[in-house]
């Protein structure tokens, strides 16, 4: 996650944002060599909007959804600001994409990822503002080299931003995600 304390171009980054959805849709389409996705328009009655697009039913992908959002509002969430409260009384936005795919294949596994742009903004401060997202691969049929492809592929990505950068999420996410057993 990259953080900001300076101008940035919230115009190029929803320009990013859009070229990565249709990327994204245009490979999968392509992929699935039958089904095209259906776009919904959408606007959010307190501020912005977005554009949803879903593939049903094709050849690969028995659904798969790539979902552009960008909305805004005059206050943060109190859900932001109790972790942040340098926050409180700032306007924000939020953009990015997300994306779930489910192939017919039980054997590919299921997946999910987004990457979201947050900026909150104060008359006379600094803007605060910083990506995060995450991705992860639900299968139904685990195979320990399909799970040790992924975590490397995912270790390469992070590398460019740091040693401990992969330790240190993997960690968080082992964390997260371990469900204790019931007892």
């Amino acid at each position: 996650m990259a953080h900001g304390q300076s101008t940035i171009d919230k115009q190029a980054v929803k320009a990013f944002f859009l070229q990565l959805q249709d990327d994204i849709c245009q490979q999968l389409s392509q992929q699935d060599g039958q089904a095209h996705f259906i776009e919904d328009a959408w606007e959010r009655e307190k501020g912005g909007g977005g554009r949803s697009r879903v593939l049903r039913q094709g050849h690969v992908f028995e659904q798969a959804g790539v979902n552009f959002s960008h909305v805004f509002g005059d206050q943060m969430p109190a859900s932001a600001t109790a972790h942040r409260p340098e926050l409180a009384g700032r306007c924000f936005e939020v953009m990015g994409v997300s994306l779930v795919i489910h192939p017919h294949n039980p054997y590919v596994p299921t997946s999910h990822a987004n990457v979201r742009f947050f900026i909150a903004e104060k008359e006379g401060a600094d803007p605060v503002w910083w990506f995060g997202g995450g991705f992860d691969l639900t299968p139904f049929y685990p195979f320990e080299e399909d799970c040790q492809h992924w975590h490397e592929t995912a270790k390469a990505l992070c590398a460019p931003f740091g040693d401990s950068v992969y330790a240190d999420h993997k960690a968080w996410c082992d964390r997260y995600f371990y469900s204790a057993p019931s007892r």
